[in-house]
């Protein structure tokens, strides 16, 4: 059978490139890209991760104090999609992309990311030089971004990190690839865009999904605050150690991922004719297939009642099928570090599997469960209607997102 599995670039190169850059992701062949994510997981360290839940913390504490939608002591409603897509992007910037990058998420940068995002549309798998209004705005920002970049880089080289920053942009400096060539700053720069766009949708997407359910549970959220009490004591700081002890917290967070799969596609180019195993079927060079990595963890063959949303089906495991698997010491290394060779054969691939599992996944892990552990000290909520259901998922773009309305009532916890 023909092997796609290196294919990705024929497809999302169309898509991407423009957004993202030359010279990374999708725009080099599969070795080049499998050497990018080696250089990016060395900034996924633990001892990063650990310097990087703090400032999670820092990020959702000073956003529930200073925006507006959260500046009544009687609560109120709020769009939690909105609200979630700002904490991950300020979390992720505050973290990952360095303190110049966070301090100049102004009103101007935020336009320029909104008009990169706009780049994503599906008629830009096909035609993505057409010159249209979100195209000429996507090109720019990309121009403009990359631009501040690059000026960050030129400036970090000259002063050197007098501050033992921990971000992915100080990982880079420096840098090489396997074959001794060192990174350019372009492609640090694009590569640092990349970063950006690519994991901000997933734990906006994720960690909206988690509100929402727990508002229709407020007894979980409940649970969650004296979980915390119990690890953390009454003060106690969350670090990324604590994080990890926190139970049922990790199980609401599994729990979503596996009901919603943050990509609900995945497609790849027939670069041959290939043959359907067991059948008569040949699909002919040149077509797309396509995958949906979240449909076997919603059946019941593999997670009983598969479609309730209930975080309790991991405190005890039925079998190996329905755990993940970050602790199985059956690796393989693809180029970028050892990953576990199980997950392909997991019905539980949030983040993916093989050779293009997502690099960023610790990352995300302690990201959405650090934002979570600090809402949950900070607010209660509920949902708006209690007879409505939870929002249905919107499938019109990459990623799984819930359909609006996506509101809560909250208020702040006393």
């Amino acid at each position: 059978m023909a092997k796609v599995s290196d294919s990705h670039q024929e497809v999302y190169g169309p898509l991407t490139v423009p957004v993202f850059g030359r010279g990374v992701v999708y725009d080099v062949d599969n070795a080049r890209f499998m050497d990018q994510k080696r250089l990016l997981k060395e900034g996924f360290s633990s001892g990063n991760l650990r310097a990087y839940v703090p400032e999670f913390v820092n990020e959702v504490n000073n956003f529930i104090k200073t925006n507006a939608v959260f500046n009544s002591k009687q609560g109120g409603v709020c769009d939690i999609s909105s609200v979630f897509s700002e904490i991950s992007l300020y979390t992720a910037a505050g973290s990952l992309q360095g303190k110049e990058v966070r301090d100049s998420f102004d009103a101007q940068f935020a336009t320029y990311y909104r008009h990169l995002d706009d780049g994503f549309a599906p008629i830009n798998f096909m035609l993505p030089w057409l010159p249209i209004p979100i195209n000429r705005r996507r090109d720019h920002a990309q121009k403009v971004m990359a631009g501040l970049y690059m000026d960050i880089i030129k400036k970090r080289r000259l002063e050197g990190n007098k501050t033992g920053s921990h971000d992915m942009l100080w990982a880079l400096l420096g840098a090489r690839y396997k074959d001794g060539t060192l990174i350019s700053d372009e492609e640090m720069a694009n590569l640092m865009i990349a970063l950006l766009m690519g994991g901000q949708h997933n734990t906006a997407a994720s960690g909206t999904w988690v509100m929402l359910h727990l508002a229709h549970r407020p007894h979980l959220i409940e649970g969650l605050y004296q979980e915390q009490r119990v690890v953390l004591g009454d003060g106690g700081e969350l670090t990324y150690d604590t994080l990890q002890q926190l139970t049922l917290h990790n199980n609401v967070i599994k729990e979503t991922l596996r009901l919603h799969s943050p990509i609900h596609s995945i497609m790849r180019k027939v670069q041959q004719p290939m043959q359907i195993p067991d059948t008569d079927v040949v699909v002919p060079a040149g077509h797309i297939l396509l995958a949906a990595p979240g449909v076997p963890s919603r059946c019941d063959e593999f997670f009983p009642n598969a479609m309730d949303w209930n975080p309790h089906r991991w405190d005890r495991p039925a079998g190996g099928d329905q755990q993940d698997d970050q602790d199985s010491n059956d690796t393989v290394d693809y180029g970028y570090g050892a990953v576990s060779s199980k997950a392909a054969h997991s019905p539980y691939l949030p983040f993916g599997a093989g050779r293009h599992r997502c690099v960023g996944e610790t990352f995300a892990y302690a990201q959405l469960g650090a934002i979570l552990a600090t809402l949950v000290r900070l607010l209660q909520w509920e949902q708006v209607d209690p007879k409505a259901p939870v929002p249905e998922t919107d499938y019109s773009s990459m990623f799984s997102r819930p359909m609006h309305p996506a509101t809560i009532r909250w208020r702040l916890r006393r």
